[in-house]
């Protein structure tokens, strides 16, 4: 099952790349880790006891336009997460393509990625946010009745 999160960010798409890919931004939005800026390089991100770590090889690395690769670690599945940049008038459209297995787990998965990018769009505002446990909860119940349907 394939799931596309979009949202435009008033900022520029250096900006919003390096929030995605730069060790010290990481943590603000999402989970302490590097990337390294390479194809084939590591995605290294440690979400420590709320959830399972990444450990995965990019897949596609295009500064400052697209980045993969898989939201999993050692022998798990592999689940690609896709990160598509587009410079617009108003600053940014950023597409987050996810590949997921058929199974429960995608309202989870879904909801988990909508939160951390309401932290990524606080993140670029200079405003720190814990994770919104609320948008999460809507979120997966919203995705659970996509999926259903």
């Amino acid at each position: 099952m394939q799931a596309r999160l979009k949202r435009q960010l008033g900022h520029s798409v250096e900006q919003v790349w390096a929030m995605l890919t730069e060790e010290r931004l990481l943590p603000l939005w999402l989970a302490p880790g590097q990337i390294e800026p390479c194809l084939g390089g590591r995605a290294q991100i440690d979400f420590g006891n709320s959830g399972c770590p990444i450990d995965s090889t990019l897949t596609r690395y295009n500064p400052p336009w697209q980045l993969a690769y898989s939201w999993s670690h050692g022998q798990q599945p592999v689940r690609p997460v896709t990160w598509e940049l587009q410079e617009n008038s108003d600053g940014t459209r950023l597409t987050l393509t996810l590949d997921l297995p058929d199974d429960d787990h995608v309202a989870i998965a879904c909801a988990g990625w909508d939160a951390h990018l309401e932290m990524l769009m606080a993140a670029l505002e200079g405003i720190a946010i814990h994770f919104p446990t609320g948008r999460f909860q809507q979120a997966r119940q919203a995705f659970s009745k996509l999926a259903a349907g």
